[in-house]
């Protein structure tokens, strides 16, 4: 394995293009597609990529926790998972690194429904099809809908998407709660975005995610530390770059939403922002998760 820095696009751009050939059409989302069945037949494409640059040591930490999450899942309970947000590899290599722990680990992945901003599926084929092997649930992120509204410069474009928005955030609802009900593990990124250095603030939860907690009673935290598609800060998604790298995915003890809220709510007494004094407060547990694990990682 070369230890390159090449975009994912220039570096297999024969196994994309076979892949795209099993994607299907792209379309534009609407309310009456936003949750979406991953497409397995993607799957054998992605793994390939990570299996060539995951080093040796990558792996889940504390799986035993989220078999744990698992069998409340299937117990009825409403189950969450809120990672870090690094790269677009970050749910893949997730899944991929599930099913490598068998048919237990394969069992976790079949559940998973990610939440998804609608710029992957909308905004590159290339994106899209890496985006379509996984099931998600695409939403309209309040991030974008800010740019939208900054860059429209029509002002019936603007009305026409803005209400688009609220009617794709609308089915979303509907299809949390039905995914929710028949027993499927939410996965959210609760950054709502990648992390860039370069802009601190991309790190910050949005505040949205105290919903998610209120909404499901139990839930764990994964932190990332690691990553083997860097962003590229001059470039598209499908031009971010590939890096080989230990990748090590770090998953808490199952919380109980209940317990955790009425914890914040004794240490903080909400002075300001409710929802965002919990989201940070929740954020700083996973940088200090990742900080541990970072140390371990390195040594």
């Amino acid at each position: 394995m070369e230890n390159s820095m090449d975009s994912i696009r220039d570096r297999y751009k024969p196994l994309i293009t076979e892949m795209m050939t099993h994607m299907g059409s792209q379309v534009s989302v609407s309310e009456k597609d936003v949750l979406q069945e991953g497409n397995k037949e993607l799957l054998p494409y992605i793994d390939t990529i990570i299996a060539d640059h995951l080093l040796p040591g990558s792996g889940i930490a504390g799986f035993e926790n989220l078999a744990a999450l698992q069998q409340l899942s299937d117990k009825g309970e409403p189950c969450l998972i809120l990672a870090e947000h690094y790269s677009n590899f970050d749910l893949p290599a997730f899944h991929y690194m599930l099913r490598q722990h068998g048919v237990d680990g394969s069992k976790i992945a079949d559940k998973i429904v990610s939440i998804a901003g609608i710029k992957l599926s909308e905004s590159n084929p290339v994106v899209n099809a890496f985006a379509k092997a996984y099931s998600r649930i695409i939403i309209y992120p309040s991030r974008s809908l800010e740019i939208i509204k900054k860059n429209y410069k029509d002002p019936n474009k603007l009305y026409h998407e803005v209400r688009r928005s609220f009617a794709i955030n609308r089915a979303a609802m509907k299809a949390l709660n039905s995914v929710k009900e028949r027993g499927r593990i939410v996965l959210v990124f609760p950054a709502g975005t990648r992390f860039r250095p370069w802009e601190p603030e991309t790190k910050r939860g949005v505040r949205e995610i105290a919903s998610y907690i209120k909404s499901f009673s139990k839930f764990c935290l994964v932190a990332i530390n690691g990553n083997i598609l860097r962003i590229n800060p001059s470039g598209e998604m499908e031009e971010d770059l590939l890096h080989p790298d230990k990748v090590v995915l770090t998953v808490s003890p199952v919380f109980d939403s209940k317990e955790f809220l009425a914890g914040i709510k004794l240490d903080h007494h909400f002075r300001d922002d409710k929802k965002q004094e919990i989201v940070d407060h929740l954020m700083g547990i996973l940088e200090k998760m990742h900080d541990d694990a970072e140390r371990d990682r390195l040594r």
